[in-house]
């Protein structure tokens, strides 16, 4: 089945970094370098907001020693908020290529965030690679938003 591109209306609205580490006596030059990633997501049903909280680590010879968490905040526009959310169930479903783009995006300003903290550091040549999110993402997002 082919899926047909549908133009959401979003922006980017803050970018924040959530956590920054960097132990030096960790790293052993040449040891054995392992990363770590992961992705949660926040919905803000009032103010008609996604966040994508992107995290990263760093471990070698399986001690951390650099990791980042940001996350990058969107504002949804309310008739495609509208679309997503169901107010019978509160449930919110989020299109799976839309929320890959976002995860995309956030990554990429993960990335940057992580240069410019490890600029002119031993930690610079440290770079998260491509990643592909359609690996990551294979559904669409369905959160409950409703409070107990």
């Amino acid at each position: 089945m082919e899926e047909k591109n549908i133009k959401i209306g979003f922006a980017l609205i803050s970018i924040k970094t959530e956590q920054f580490a960097s132990i030096e006596e960790n790293f052993v030059e040449g040891g054995n370098i392992n990363l770590g990633s992961g992705l949660s997501f926040g919905f803000e049903k009032e103010q008609h907001a996604i966040a994508i909280f992107p995290k990263f680590t760093f471990e070698c010879n399986g001690k951390l020693f650099l990791t980042i968490e940001t996350s990058s905040h969107f504002s949804i526009s309310p008739e495609d908020w509208e679309s997503f959310f169901n107010n019978d169930t509160g449930l919110i479903t989020v299109p799976k290529n839309f929320m890959q783009h976002l995860c995309v995006i956030s990554i990429g300003t993960a990335r940057g965030v992580l240069h410019a903290k490890t600029e002119n550091t031993l930690f610079n040549r440290f770079l998260l690679p491509t990643i592909n999110v359609t690996e990551m993402i294979t559904d669409d997002i369905i959160e409950n938003l409703t409070q107990d």
